[in-house]
C-alpha cells in the first residue's frame, strides 16, 4: 500500500484575520498551513517541528521584524519567505530584499501567480534539503569507512606488536611527500589533488595482510630462515587479496581501493627491481607505493626495535640517501629531504600510541 504524500507546511503571517482566512481557503488544497497574526507566535512556530517549508508574510504589519528574527536564527534561516506588500510601493519592496525576502508578492494578490510563487520556492527549498541530507549520509558513510580502514590497519600493526602510532607518522610523511611532489610532471596524473586525501587514508593499511602471517614468524625475535623469510613475503599477496575481494564484492573499484590494493601489493618492491613480490622495477612500481616504501622505512629506523635502538634522524636520512635509485625513487627521497623539519614535527606529534 502507498503511504499518501505529506503536504509541505506554509507559515501565513498577516494581522488581518481576513487576509489569514482567505489565504488559508486558498492555499490548504496543496499545502498544510499553519495561519497567525502575531510575530511573536510566528517565531515560535517557525522553530517547532517540522519546520515550516515555506513562510509568507505581511511586512506591512511588522514583518520586517519576522524576517530580521527568522535569518537571524540558524534554525529558520534556510527557510524560504515571501513578502506581501501593497502594491506600488517599490521602496517595500526593495526593504522587504534586503531584509531577507526570498522573494515578493503584490496586493491585490493574483492567486495563480502566488501558488507559482510558492510552489518554485517550496520545490527548490524540499531540494535543498535532500541535497543536505545525502551530503550528511554521505559523510556519514565516509566516516565508517574511514574508521574501519583504521581498525583493520591498526589491527595489523597490534598482533606485529607495533605502536599504532607508526601509521600517522606514516600517513602524514607520505602526504608531505605527495604535496611535495604536486608540482613535478612525472607524478601529477597520479598526485592530481583529488587523490591526496584518498593516499593519506590509504598508506595506513599497507602492512594488513600481516594478519595472515603465523605468530612464529610473525614475532620471532631473531633473524628468519629463508623459508620463514619465503612466508612472510606472502604479507603483500595477502593485502592485495583483501582488497581486491573488497572490489569483488562492490562490484566496483575506485581510487581509494586502488591506492590501497596497489601500496599491500608492492610497497617491498625496490626501485632496482630486486624487491618483492613482482620484481618491479622503476615506474613500473606504482607511485602510491613508492611513496609508501621511504616513509615506512624512514620510520622504522627512527624507531626502537627489540633487536636494536633507534636511529636519529639524520642517520635515518643519510640511509634513505645511500639508497636512492637502488632501493628507493630518487625523486621521492628528494622530496624527503625537502619536507625534512615536517618529518621531524610528524615523528614529535605522533612519537606514542595515546595521540
Amino acid at each position: 500500500m502507498t503511504r499518501p504524500k505529506t503536504k509541505p507546511l506554509l507559515l501565513i503571517v498577516d494581522g488581518s484575520a481576513q487576509h489569514l482566512q482567505q489565504l488559508s481557503h486558498l492555499l490548504e488544497d496543496k499545502y498544510s498551513v499553519r495561519a497567525v497574526d502575531a510575530v511573536e507566535r510566528a517565531l515560535a512556530m517557525a522553530q517547532q517541528l517540522p519546520r515550516p517549508d515555506l513562510i509568507l508574510v505581511d511586512v506591512v504589519r511588522d514583518g520586517f521584524g519576522v524576517c530580521q528574527a527568522l535569518r537571524s536564527n540558524p534554525d529558520t534561516a534556510s527557510i524560504p519567505l515571501i513578502a506581501m506588500i501593497e502594491r506600488g510601493q517599490p521602496e517595500l519592496e526593495s526593504s522587504a530584499i534586503a531584509e531577507g525576502a526570498s522573494d515578493v508578492v503584490a496586493r491585490p494578490l493574483v492567486p495563480e501567480l502566488l501558488r507559482a510563487r510558492i510552489a518554485t520556492h517550496v520545490q527548490l527549498h524540499q531540494a535543498r534539503a535532500q541535497v543536505q541530507r545525502r551530503r550528511g549520509q554521505v559523510k556519514e558513510l565516509n566516516q565508517i569507512a574511514d574508521a574501519a580502514a583504521w581498525a583493520i590497519a591498526t589491527l595489523a600493526e597490534w598482533r606485529d606488536e607495533e605502536d599504532p602510532s607508526h601509521l600517522r607518522r606514516i600517513q602524514h610523511i607520505v602526504l608531505a611527500m605527495a604535496r611535495q611532489l604536486q608540482g613535478s610532471p612525472r607524478f601529477a596524473y597520479e598526485l592530481a589533488e583529488p587523490n591526496i586525501p584518498l593516499l593519506f587514508k590509504a598508506a595506513p593499511l599497507h602492512d594488513i595482510g600481516k594478519v595472515r602471517i603465523p605468530d612464529t614468524i610473525l614475532l620471532k625475535p631473531g633473524r628468519l630462515t629463508p623459508e620463514e623469510f619465503e612466508v612472510m613475503k606472502r604479507h603483500t599477496e595477502f593485502g592485495r587479496d583483501a582488497i581486491a575481494g573488497v572490489e569483488r564484492e562492490l562490484g566496483f573499484s575506485n581510487a581509494f581501493l586502488r591506492f590501497a590494493r596497489e601500496i599491500t601489493y608492492s610497497h617491498q618492491e625496490r626501485y632496482d627491481g630486486s624487491g618483492y613480490p613482482q620484481g618491479l622495477a622503476g615506474d613500473a612500481i606504482p607511485v602510491s607505493a613508492r611513496l609508501v616504501a621511504v616513509a615506512d622505512v624512514y620510520d622504522a629506523l627512527v624507531s626502537e626495535r627489540v633487536y636494536r635502538p633507534a636511529f636519529t634522524h639524520e642517520t635515518a636520512i643519510e640511509l634513505i640517501r645511500q639508497g636512492s635509485g637502488e632501493q628507493f625513487d630518487p625523486d621521492v627521497v628528494d622530496a624527503l629531504l625537502a619536507v625534512e623539519e615536517q618529518v621531524m614535527e610528524i615523528a614529535a606529534r605522533y612519537q606514542d600510541a595515546t595521540v
